[in-house]
């Protein structure tokens, strides 16, 4: 089964794809931000593209577990993107994933362009890396 994972950014979207036993994730690409059709479309034609049966969105939560605006916002483009795929949509907290990812590509000795560049597409990479993981100790996979 194919799961992509969401980062959902106001400016971009990092796209990560599993494998198809769903023990890895890897990055597909970083989206652009246009308007919300035109995210969907795309986003649509990739799940269509890899059989997507599943898709995990990372939900920006507070510190203390609050949901803010921008998670409110995340759980609207969620909702869309369930009515039109129509495959189950996971949220999953993704506190602090931005920060993870950029210590990353900070310590791969990326420069600052290039992290920006790829920031998105890691921590969409590290949020369903994590769901894949919880599926495996769960033993769900």
């Amino acid at each position: 089964m194919r799961i992509l994972g969401i980062d959902i950014g106001t400016k971009r979207i990092g796209i990560a794809i599993s494998d198809e036993l769903g023990w890895t994730a890897q990055g597909i690409m970083t989206l652009h931000r246009s308007n919300g059709q035109s995210d969907l479309g795309e986003i649509r034609e990739i799940a269509r593209e890899y059989g997507v049966e599943k898709i995990v969105v990372g939900l920006p939560r507070n510190m203390n577990g609050s949901l803010g605006p921008q998670a409110e916002m995340t759980l609207g483009f969620a909702q869309e993107l369930r009515e039109i795929l129509g495959v189950p949509i996971i949220t999953w907290d993704e506190r602090l994933s931005t920060v993870e990812a950029t210590k990353m590509l900070i310590r791969a000795d990326l420069s600052r362009k290039k992290r920006k560049r790829k920031v998105d597409m890691t921590a969409a990479i590290l949020i369903l890396q994590s769901y894949l993981d919880s599926l495996a100790r769960k033993g769900n996979l």
